[in-house]
């Protein structure tokens, strides 16, 4: 492997697009290749807490929608709900996907396949009147004086985006401050709707030990 540790192999592995980043970071090529090996490593200990707080927030936000609609297929009323409707190519996209698979279109199959994209949008503005009077028990935990959709939406979106560029393998090993703040907070969400798992994950959650072990890094450079 010390031999494959250049400039050239990088860049023929993994596009001179994604490692020009890197590579105008650092004068030296090993720095620049470590630090893409931290970003990965970084990236790959965020999983626990995005996959905990993603699969938590669909299903309390699915018992909350049948507990509204009475019905386990919610999302089959969406296009003849006013104020609702434009929901429906969230459905309509799980639908054609879960039949392509030539699978049926269940009501556990469904909440599996919405996006994060779906349920996060469930929280903007002009689902409100309609929503956040039953999603708003989503969240048991967070302070009453504080539960209010626009205190809640922001920082769903933020961990989406970042969720986003995490699954896309872009950079975030620069802002080790940001990183921690966005941690925080993801955990603090998950807080709010149920503390035991948040108790749970912090078990196994290495976030916080990678982050260290990529300052150590830095500071021996």
């Amino acid at each position: 492997m010390a031999n494959a540790i250049d400039k050239i192999t990088f860049e023929k592995a993994f596009s001179e697009r994604r490692m020009e980043k890197y590579f105008r970071h650092y004068d030296s090529e090993i720095q620049s290749i470590k630090c893409y090996q931290n970003n990965i490593e970084l990236s790959e200990s965020f999983y626990p807490c995005i996959a905990v707080f993603e699969v938590l927030l669909r299903n309390a936000i699915n018992r909350e929608l049948i507990r509204l609609f009475g019905r386990e297929d919610w999302y089959a009323v969406f296009a003849a709900t006013p104020g609702l409707i434009d929901l429906n190519k969230y459905i309509s996209q799980a639908n054609r996907q879960i039949a392509n698979r030539k699978e049926q279109a269940t009501p556990s199959k469904m909440v599996a396949e919405l996006t994060l994209g779906f349920w996060v949008t469930l929280f903007n503005v002009e689902y409100e009147r309609v929503l956040w009077k039953d999603l708003r028990r989503v969240f048991p935990n967070m302070p009453k004086k504080e539960r209010q959709r626009k205190k809640v939406a922001p920082p769903l979106n933020r961990f989406r985006t970042f969720r986003n560029r995490i699954f896309h393998h872009e950079p975030i090993v620069w802002n080790l401050v940001r990183l921690r703040a966005i941690h925080t907070e993801i955990i603090t969400v998950i807080e709010w709707i149920n503390k035991d798992v948040a108790h749970w994950l912090a078990s196994f959650d290495r976030f916080e030990n990678v982050c260290q072990k990529t300052e150590m890094k830095d500071l021996a450079k």
